[in-house]
């Protein structure tokens, strides 16, 4: 559950005030909804760790042999069209959606939504607040979405046109047309404990 910051007695942050806010609590977790209010999230357990890291290399590995963009973790903010700004646990964005991005909006937040992100229901996470996201990555432009619930070993995939899905972890989950030959056994990863 994220701390909300009401910023309603002043002003919304600037994208820049909000780097620079970021910048100088680099210890906080931190993303702005469309309401330009700030929220603040708790660290993840060491395990939703441990899977963060083993989704991010599947799919810098096939990102490696492709070479057709760029992966990022839970550490890159992308500021999307309805002005919140949003960190996924793994997102990839295309070398053609990169391209538009200036050259001086890169080593910020960059003004621009991934193709694909990945969003890892973690304990302190609600799945109610995580669905909204993922609707919201969804409506400014994210092509494919897949939000993995290990509790209920489910994944809500998030298409473009609008459509979800709900499959097990029994199924192997496709990258469809959006990471072309792309394939993810998830039970490879969340095996128990």
């Amino acid at each position: 559950m994220a701390i909300i910051i009401e910023t309603r007695s002043f002003e919304k942050f600037t994208d820049e005030e909000l780097y620079a806010f970021c910048m100088a609590n680099k210890d906080l977790r931190i993303e702005r909804n469309s309401k330009g209010q700030l929220e603040i999230m708790p660290p993840t357990g060491l395990e939703t760790s441990f899977h963060n890291n083993e989704l991010g290399r599947r799919l810098g590995n096939w990102n490696y042999e492709k070479k057709l963009g760029f992966v990022s973790e839970s550490n890159g903010g992308y500021i999307l069209a309805n002005g919140a700004m949003r960190v996924p646990d793994i997102a990839w964005i295309s070398k053609e959606r990169w391209a538009t991005v200036p050259t001086e909006d890169r080593k910020k937040f960059a003004h621009v939504c991934p193709d694909f992100v990945i969003e890892l229901l973690s304990e302190s996470d609600s799945l109610k607040e995580a669905k909204e996201k993922m609707e919201e990555w969804r409506a400014n432009g994210c092509r494919l979405g897949w939000l993995i619930n290990t509790k209920d070993r489910n994944v809500f995939i998030y298409r473009e046109n609008g459509e979800i899905i709900i499959q097990s972890f029994e199924q192997k989950l496709s990258g469809e047309g959006v990471l072309v030959d792309f394939e993810l056994d998830l039970k490879e990863i969340f095996t128990t404990q």
